[in-house]
């Protein structure tokens, strides 16, 4: 890469993508070379920004499936799990959940208890209400794998043939409760497809800021949105870093509070 940006005779190197991408855009930085980043990525995820363009597009599309969901869990009163793209975080989950209007939203930050999940869908059923949609992302986890070390997860999970965590909590969800329940994975349509209006203007946005930062040399840095302003941080700040969900997050209490259950026990 070092090679290719001198044998090219570039000025500067303008780098657009998520947590690898700025890795690899901080080591080339170290390296010398003069870099400048843009946030792209469904994720959400990156430290120092609070909105990532493509995000948006995504919710879009997981909010979607969720709505479309609705008519056939009402009419055939059966569980419904939605996969949603989120290995690390659950940002994208927990948007799409609440804007959707999921019963139960599961992300890799709060693991879940399956008992209060089972408990959830029960007393949703002696309300009269024969369906739970739940909104799950990929990388959601129960409590007890929670307590597992990295190697002892890999390890655990070989044990099961389910293809993804949904499957996975489908399985248990009706062993336990004898309840049907059926899987949707919008999969990757959530990274494609045709940008929000919101994702282009946020894109024009700091794309023209990062254009700006170029011509006033102001590299090693990722442009970014902070408390909904442009500006920039340093990529040495961003670089191996992953902006989670904290679990006292505003917007998990306010799904809470509306009813919807992030699959832990109360507190």
């Amino acid at each position: 890469m070092i090679d290719t940006y001198q044998s090219l005779k570039l000025d500067c190197l303008v780098v657009l993508g998520g947590n690898g991408s700025h890795k690899t855009a901080a080591l080339l930085s170290e390296k010398g070379l003069n870099v400048v980043t843009l946030p792209k990525t469904i994720d959400n995820d990156i430290e120092g920004n609070e909105l990532s363009f493509g995000f948006q597009s995504a919710i879009d599309v997981a909010t979607r499936t969720i709505d479309e969901i609705h008519t056939t869990a009402a009419s055939h009163s059966r569980v419904f799990i939605v996969e949603i793209m989120g290995h690390k975080t659950g940002w994208l989950a927990l948007y799409s959940g609440i804007a959707g209007g999921a019963d139960i939203i599961l992300i890799p930050e709060i693991p879940y208890n399956i008992e209060e999940v089972l408990k959830t869908i029960k007393v949703r059923e002696n309300m009269g209400k024969k369906f739970t949609i739940i909104a799950m992302a990929e990388g959601a986890i129960s409590d007890e794998e929670a307590k597992l070390t990295k190697k002892e997860l890999k390890e655990h999970r070989k044990k099961f043939a389910f293809p993804s965590a949904a499957y996975r909590l489908s399985d248990e969800i009706q062993k336990k409760s004898g309840q049907e329940v059926r899987v949707t994975i919008p999969g990757h349509v959530q990274r494609g497809g045709i940008p929000s209006s919101m994702d282009r203007v946020l894109a024009t946005r700091l794309g023209v800021e990062a254009a700006a930062m170029v011509l006033r040399g102001e590299y090693g840095n990722m442009v970014c949105i902070s408390g909904g302003k442009l500006g920039k941080i340093p990529l040495s700040e961003v670089a191996g870093k992953t902006r989670m969900i904290e679990p006292d997050n505003e917007l998990v209490r306010q799904a809470e509070e509306l009813g919807i259950s992030m699959g832990r026990k109360a507190l």
